[in-house]
C-alpha cells in the first residue's frame, strides 16, 4: 500500500445513532428495550453510508482511527451531578453558568464540589467556546450505548481482516471533572489527568497521513471539536489533507447554524468538504 489514507470516525456509537426497531436490543435484566440515550436524527443513516464507504474503500484505506466517547454516570455533564436550590433535579438539556451557580439556581449534588465546579465552570466560559451542557447519561462504560454501530464496526472488522492491521481506538470523556467533546483535547484540561491534555502523539500521527477522511457523531459537537483542534495544530501546511464526509455525519437537534458555521468556517481554512460518494470514488481510485 503505497498511499498513507486515513479514515477518522468520531463517536460511532449506539447513543448517538436514531437507530430503528432492529437494531436495539431487549435489555436481559429489566426487559425492556434498550433504547439510544442520546439520538441524533439522521446519524443511523450516516453510519450506513459510512459503512459502505469503508467496504468499498477497503483496500485503499491504510489507517482507521474511531473516537469513543466513554463516561462514568458520575459526571459533570450529567443530571445526576446537579440539583436546583429546592433540591428538585436537573432534566437533560439544562444549560448551567457559572453566574446561575453562585446566584443559587443550581448546585452540585456534593456541596464539597462547589469550589472545584465553579473554577471549572469560570475556565470553561473563558475560553468562549461552549457553556456547561447537561446531557442524558450517556455512553456509560461498558454499556449497550458505548458500544459502536453495528454496521460501522463490521465494516471495520472486515478492513482489519483484510489488512491484517488494528483499528486505532481512541477513548475520552472518562475524567468526571471536565468535558471532553473533541478527541484530542477537554475543553478544559484537568493538570493532574494527562489524559485531557492535547494527544500531540495523535495529532503527529494524523500529520503522517497524505489525506484525512472524517465522519461521526455529532457534527455540531464531537466532531466540531475534534477538528477544530487538529486544524489548530495539525500546521497550515497540512490543513488541506483534511476532508469531511458530510453526509456521514448530523447535528444534535436545535445546533444546526453552528454546524453550518463550522463547516463554513473549515472550508475556509482549507479543509475540503465531500459526501460519502466522492471519497469513495478517490478512495476507489487510490486502491
Amino acid at each position: 500500500m503505497s498511499r498513507k489514507l486515513h479514515l477518522l470516525i468520531i463517536d460511532p456509537q449506539n447513543d448517538f445513532c436514531d437507530l430503528p426497531a432492529a437494531y436495539c436490543p431487549v435489555d436481559p435484566v429489566s426487559g425492556q428495550v434498550r433504547a439510544p440515550a442520546l439520538p441524533v436524527a439522521g446519524a443511523h443513516q450516516d453510519m450506513l453510508r459510512l459503512a459502505r464507504l469503508i467496504n468499498y474503500g477497503r483496500e485503499a484505506l491504510s489507517e482507521i482511527s474511531i473516537t469513543l466517547d466513554s463516561h462514568h454516570r458520575y459526571d459533570i455533564a450529567h443530571p445526576t451531578f446537579w440539583q436546583r436550590a429546592d433540591g428538585s433535579a436537573v432534566t437533560p438539556f439544562t444549560e448551567i453558568s457559572a453566574a446561575a451557580v453562585r446566584a443559587g439556581e443550581f448546585q452540585p449534588r456534593q456541596p464539597v464540589a462547589l469550589p472545584r465546579v465553579l473554577h471549572y465552570l469560570d475556565q470553561l466560559e473563558a475560553t468562549g467556546r461552549y457553556r456547561l451542557m447537561v446531557w442524558p447519561l450517556h455512553c456509560e462504560i461498558g454499556s449497550w450505548g458505548h458500544n459502536v454501530h453495528e454496521d460501522v464496526r463490521q465494516a471495520y472488522a472486515q478492513w482489519e481482516d483484510a489488512q491484517q492491521r488494528v483499528v486505532h481506538k481512541l477513548n475520552k470523556g472518562s475524567n468526571p471533572w471536565t468535558e471532553h467533546y473533541s478527541a484530542v483535547m477537554a475543553e478544559v484540561p484537568d493538570a493532574d489527568d494527562p489524559e485531557t491534555a492535547l494527544n500531540t502523539a495523535f495529532i503527529a500521527r494524523l500529520a503522517q497521513s497524505e489525506r484525512i477522511y472524517v465522519a461521526g457523531e455529532a457534527g455540531s459537537h464531537c466532531v466540531k471539536a475534534t477538528v477544530e483542534h487538529i486544524v489548530a495544530h495539525i500546521g497550515a501546511d497540512k490543513v488541506a489533507r483534511l476532508a469531511l464526509i458530510t453526509d456521514c455525519m448530523s447535528p444534535v437537534a436545535g445546533f444546526e447554524a453552528a454546524y453550518q458555521d463550522f463547516l463554513q468556517a473549515m472550508q475556509a481554512r482549507g479543509v475540503r468538504l465531500l459526501t460519502a460518494q466522492q471519497a469513495q470514488a478517490e478512495l476507489v481510485a487510490s486502491a
